[in-house]
């Protein structure tokens, strides 16, 4: 059974446990995974997102609890909400952003992830958001594609380590 609740500030650490095990598992990023200042700045800033009144929220997160351990999570999938100029395809102007898809290894090939994307991509459409991204690794692209996502032409980025 999947059932798929709305993440709290008390889900912090969790999330960022399960963010932990995302990077691991991403080898461009294996090297970097681990324990660092991002982690409680991480943690800080979910607490924050996550602690506003529900029709402020911008950074909605769906998780399953792991029933074994309570307290610990089994999955998650966090994303956020941006208001921009609204355009002729996007007359509201809503975008998303889906990131931090994660299942504990212990919970693997449960449906875990889909429920939580799939409860994500609900919040979204109830908020009539026009576009929604997000950047898939190769195993998790059948998922998100069979959710809906497609190739979409990407603008260039700028990034820095500071």
């Amino acid at each position: 059974m999947n059932d798929v609740r709305p993440a709290v500030p008390a889900d912090a650490p969790e999330l960022v446990r399960l963010r932990n095990l995302m990077f691991e598992a991403m080898p461009a990023m294996t090297a970097l995974a681990g324990p660092g200042p991002w982690q409680s700045t991480a943690e800080r800033v979910l607490r924050e997102r996550l602690a506003v009144p529900a029709e402020e929220l911008t950074m909605p997160s769906f998780v399953v609890d792991d029933p074994q351990h309570p307290g610990r999570l089994a999955a998650c999938a966090v994303g956020t909400l941006e208001q921009r100029l609204p355009s002729p395809g996007n007359p509201d102007g809503l975008f998303g952003f889906v990131f931090n898809i994660c299942t504990d290894p212990g919970h693997r090939r449960r449906g875990h992830a889909r429920a939580c994307t799939a409860a994500l991509l609900d919040w979204f459409d109830t908020r009539r958001v026009g576009r929604i991204d997000l950047h898939a690794s190769s195993g998790g692209e059948a998922l998100y594609r069979s959710l809906g996502f497609g190739e979409h032409s990407t603008a260039l980025s700028r990034q820095r380590s500071y």
